[in-house]
């Protein structure tokens, strides 16, 4: 399985893109428009009650396919590499018992807890082994595997689920996660809340206007890396769930390819969709503005860039239903 932002980073920057075919002229109108920030008030998590205790033991079967019986889930640890997993077992109520922590899981409650990635992504063996844990949740979007293998050899039990990024794979996620936690009626209650915010989000656009079309860029200028999603990044899930098109995908993209001058104007996007850390590694608005073909598309002669915090964009956790809705607030505010 992927393991993306490590893969993102080892790609090198600006190489070609071909057989681009010229995309439609843009369908939104310039005026009034500009940068804006995608701002979800409550970053937070937001338990669905109390700690609700758990019904064990739980069989469940791993995203592995290996069978996994959880007997003790007083000391939790979630890791993966978008912070969904923690976000999820702090949802259920569960927050309480969580142990530790990987780098990507940022929102306040889990800020003090221990870092069990020193290394970036990789997990830390020795890390985990002295927090002492009786279950680890994870996703084939972390590792190496040999150190998840090296848990289960200490009689760990690890429970892998889907590391499928997409708005379908929340509820799949959720009620794996508190299968083998024990509280699936907490899960079953989670589930419903995120479905009605994701139906409240994608309420959010406005009717009878022609959607824009949007491209995400993955920049990361210190790392020299500069990449243009397309069908599968994730992005395109979030692109869409506001009413938008994504340029990308309509450039026959897939995943995460090298950004071209070429290619981004041939993508022709109406509006540019950043992360918080990367637009401040090509020092803002302007910077992005200078990279090759950016200022040359409606999105950059208009300056409708939009940019959203890293840990919550494409993290698909219980809070996406909220990232949705700041985003379309955020991406048809850009123009008025």
């Amino acid at each position: 399985m992927r393991r993306l932002l490590p893969a993102l980073l080892a790609l090198p920057a600006l190489l070609g893109l071909t057989g681009c075919a010229a995309a439609a002229p843009a369908t939104v109108s310039p005026a009034g428009c500009g940068p804006a920030t995608a701002v979800v008030t409550d970053t937070d998590v937001a338990p669905i009650g109390a700690d609700p205790g758990s019904a064990l033991p739980a069989t469940v079967t791993s995203a592995d396919g290996s069978s996994v019986t959880v007997t003790d889930a007083s000391r939790i640890l979630p890791v993966n590499l978008y912070g969904s997993i923690a976000e999820i077992v702090f949802s259920l109520g569960l927050g309480d018992r969580v142990i530790g922590r990987d780098t990507s899981t940022t929102f306040s409650a889990a800020s003090g807890l221990p870092v069990v990635t020193p290394a970036g992504h990789d997990l830390s063996a020795e890390a985990i082994l002295r927090l002492n844990p009786s279950v680890v949740i994870a996703d084939e979007s972390i590792g190496p595997p040999e150190v998840l293998a090296q848990l289960r050899r200490a009689g760990i039990p690890v429970v892998l689920v889907d590391d499928e990024q997409s708005l379908a794979a929340i509820p799949r996620n959720i009620r794996a996660i508190a299968a083998a936690l024990g509280v699936p009626e907490a899960g079953e209650r989670l589930v419903a809340r995120v479905d009605a915010e994701l139906a409240a989000a994608r309420r959010t656009a406005p009717a009878g206007t022609a959607p824009p079309r949007v491209a995400f860029l993955y920049v990361r200028g210190t790392a020299g890396v500069y990449l243009i999603g397309g069908r599968g990044a994730g992005s395109d899930e979030m692109i869409r769930a506001i009413g938008a098109t994504d340029a990308g995908t309509e450039l026959g993209l897939s995943r995460f390819r090298p950004l071209t001058s070429e290619g981004l104007i041939n993508a022709a996007p109406d509006v540019i969709l950043v992360m918080t850390e990367g637009l401040a590694s090509v020092d803002g608005v302007d910077g992005l503005l200078a990279l090759p073909g950016v200022g040359q598309t409606p999105a950059g002669r208009h300056r409708r860039i939009v940019d959203m915090d890293d840990g919550l964009l494409l993290t698909f956790g219980a809070r996406t239903g909220r990232a949705i809705q700041a985003l379309a607030e955020a991406v048809y505010r850009s123009c008025g």
